[in-house]
């Protein structure tokens, strides 16, 4: 089953979030409706998809996600927007 890693944005508090899912859509709407009490995410309801990178199994989107939250970078996330060839190179992971 296809995974896919997210980054998603809010403007309000000017954050970065990075999450995995099979289903990044409805991932998305759980965040902004905070139907976890204690996630990071609960603190704005106005998140939106920066970047979804698609992967070819869970294994392989848990990888990238922990080595995009491993640069600890607002720039370097930004990066990966500007530069696709970032987001090739992670998919060999």
């Amino acid at each position: 089953m296809k995974h896919f890693v997210y980054i998603l944005y809010s403007p309000s508090i000017l954050k970065y979030y990075i999450g995995e899912s099979a289903f990044p859509v409805k991932r998305l709407k759980d965040h902004n409706e905070g139907t976890r009490q204690k996630a990071f995410t609960k603190q704005a309801s106005d998140w939106q998809t920066f970047l979804l990178i698609e992967c070819d199994n869970r294994a392989q989107a848990l990888k990238i996600e922990k080595k995009i939250k491993s640069m600890k970078s607002t720039k370097y996330i930004q990066n990966l927007t500007k530069y696709p060839e970032m987001v090739d190179k992670l998919q060999l992971l």
